[in-house]
């Protein structure tokens, strides 16, 4: 909806509602107190409720884990199996390949684009056959669960603005992030967790990373309660989860009472929408001090299942610690988790870099695909991998067998998905002999998103917010598809 439009239709509402002795504000309170008053059938409302007519299908999936490794990893080095580039090794990259892309300013000085083949093995895996790389031996156990697509593509060359397409479907900042597009039409099944949460766990390699902008769980313009919430590493994962000395719990019910009587009397004064978005944080943020510390205390998770996830699962922060939690989440009914993980921009040095990263993601993500199976939560819950493009096949800087640097590579990259719907064991599309050009079935970025919705129930020509005077959409203005190779 225009929030305008919004707007109008709330003051007429209270305009109808004060003839009869009944006002919105109220009625909004009474359905976000929820579970807290009497077991009547009104105390079962949902606080975090779909749209109306969504799912427009039958979903595959119920919710999504994203795992977005930002920086842009190697697909020569992790899925994209090149062996006969070994014979090419030093060589010059041929213009032909090329065929006139700009590169970055990083290697456009460079007198020569040598060749660098990866120096890591492959070995094929699972029933299906697929290519994967040394660097992720447990990932490889699930790849008959897995659908590769290996030319994804996307439209911008630097950081920013590929992680903004990638995470919101648009380069243009103040557009909704998937996760907030997701939670604002489907809601969520917990009346006590946010519907989208996001971790943004520390990484090993000890490079410098790229920024994160809170962009990437924004809701740009959606009402400001589908953000993500970003749950801390260090001290208490939400600040002020606890009540300070001296607070009890119904002392601090009473406060929330008295404030959300105030922001009342705002809605009914000016009917701002926004205003009953910060009622409804107040009451999340008291849900969640009695939800979080019951999230993040794992003294009762089984030690075979800590033990899945590796030795840095204990330690707040780290990307195993977060992987776990995605799956306690999505256990508790949170729609959309997103796990940013950075350190993935390995213009030198790559070897020795994408290696400590591989340390940190392969075993949790391998874990958490067994977590969901054998809690009876993968065939429902959908778990996207990727970043936000790939890496050059010729060399960033000097050149040796054992080291070498990739640039950035938006023509062809590798992203997988896995649970909820997805046909395992897949590969979609094929790249050329450089792993530089997509050679048969290209991707698109909003492909991917797409195909995401559609898992999810949802028709992605037919999710809209009207803002600026344009039907705006995930997916974008033009023409993308469901890849349906992907799907069950």
């Amino acid at each position: 909806m225009n929030p305008i439009h919004e707007h109008q239709l709330n003051l007429t509402r209270r305009q109808f509602f004060g003839s009869t002795g009944l006002r919105l504000g109220g009625l909004a309170m009474a359905m976000l107190a929820g579970q807290r008053v009497a077991a009547t059938p009104q105390a079962a409302e949902r606080v975090h409720p779909p749209l109306p007519g969504f799912p427009h299908h039958a979903p595959k999936a119920k919710a999504v884990i994203y795992l977005h490794t930002n920086g842009g990893p190697s697909q020569l080095d992790l899925f994209d199996y090149k062996p006969k580039l070994i014979e090419q090794f030093n060589k010059d990259l041929p213009d032909s390949i090329r065929k006139g892309q700009r590169i970055t300013t990083m290697t456009s000085g460079q007198a020569r684009l040598p060749v660098a083949p990866s120096m890591f093995k492959f070995t094929q895996h699972g029933k299906c056959g697929m290519w994967v790389s040394e660097l992720l031996p447990h990932t490889a156990k699930w790849v008959d669960e897995i659908a590769l697509v290996k030319t994804v593509h996307t439209n911008a060359i630097n950081h920013d603005p590929a992680c903004t397409f990638v995470m919101t479907g648009s380069e243009v900042p103040g557009k909704p992030s998937i996760g907030s597009w997701i939670s604002y039409g489907l809601g969520s099944e917990s009346n006590d967790l946010p519907a989208f949460v996001v971790f943004t766990p520390y990484w090993s390699s000890g490079t410098a990373a790229q920024a994160l902008f809170s962009r990437m769980w924004a809701s740009g313009f959606l009402p400001g309660k589908y953000s993500g919430v970003a749950l801390r590493s260090v001290g208490d994962p939400v600040l002020y989860v606890q009540n300070p000395d001296g607070v009890k719990e119904e002392h601090r019910r009473a406060m929330l009472d008295t404030l959300g009587e105030l922001n009342k009397k705002t809605f009914d004064k000016y009917g701002d929408p926004e205003t009953i978005t910060r009622i409804a944080q107040y009451e999340m943020a008291f849900r969640m001090q009695r939800s979080v510390p019951d999230l993040t205390d794992l003294s009762k998770e089984p030690a075979k299942v800590l033990e899945m996830y590796g030795p840095e699962v204990k330690k707040p922060g780290s990307f195993a610690a977060s992987a776990l939690m995605a799956r306690r989440l999505v256990e508790r009914g949170v729609r959309v988790v997103q796990i940013l993980h950075r350190g993935w921009d390995q213009h030198g040095s790559l070897p020795k870099d994408i290696k400590s990263q591989c340390m940190d993601t392969d075993q949790p993500t391998a874990a958490l695909l067994a977590d969901l199976k054998q809690k009876g939560l993968l065939d429902s819950t959908l778990v996207v991998w990727g970043g936000e493009f790939g890496r050059t096949v010729y060399s960033q800087g000097t050149l040796t067998k054992t080291n070498y640097g990739r640039d950035h590579h938006p023509r062809n990259f590798c992203m997988w998905l896995a649970g909820g719907g997805i046909k395992g064991g897949t590969v979609y599309g094929e790249t050329d002999d450089y792993s530089y050009n997509v050679a048969e079935n290209p991707a698109h970025i909003n492909d991917i998103n797409a195909t995401v919705l559609h898992l999810l129930g949802i028709d992605h020509t037919k999710f809209t917010f009207k803002f600026q005077g344009l039907d705006q959409r995930l997916t974008g203005v033009e023409e993308q598809k469901v890849i349906q190779e992907l799907i069950v």
